[in-house]
């Protein structure tokens, strides 16, 4: 369960910090994608720093501190659940669907796997 843990919680890293990075570059998927939902410009830098801040809990729970690593889980399923709210209401059921239904599920992977481990 531990390599489980390890594997899914440095996807769940790499995932989140190209995310930031995506949004901190305002790459031109991340605007196409925010301006289909409704998500304002200003609020990239936020959202991307919210990502990187999950991403660094993640590791920090791997590098020996656990209950952090929890939180950071958490923070991100609650995130991405906001995310994938955000694209239903605005009427999103395309592909793109896919990216937070895909940060949802390694977040609440990580997350499970971190309990499970204790």
């Amino acid at each position: 369960m531990v390599i489980t843990h390890i594997g899914v919680t440095v996807v769940a890293i790499l995932a989140n910090a190209f995310a930031a990075a995506a949004d901190f570059a305002r790459a031109r998927f991340v605007l196409d994608n925010s301006a289909s939902v409704g998500v304002p410009l200003s609020w990239l830098t936020p959202l991307g720093l919210l990502k990187a801040a999950g991403a660094a809990g993640l590791l920090v729970g791997l590098l020996g501190v656990p209950v952090i690593g929890a939180a950071a889980a958490t923070g991100l399923v609650l995130f991405f659940v906001g995310a994938l709210v955000t694209h239903l209401r605005a009427g999103d059921r395309s592909a793109s669907l896919a990216f937070p239904a895909s940060f949802l599920l390694l977040a609440a992977a990580a997350l499970a796997s971190s309990v499970l481990t204790g």
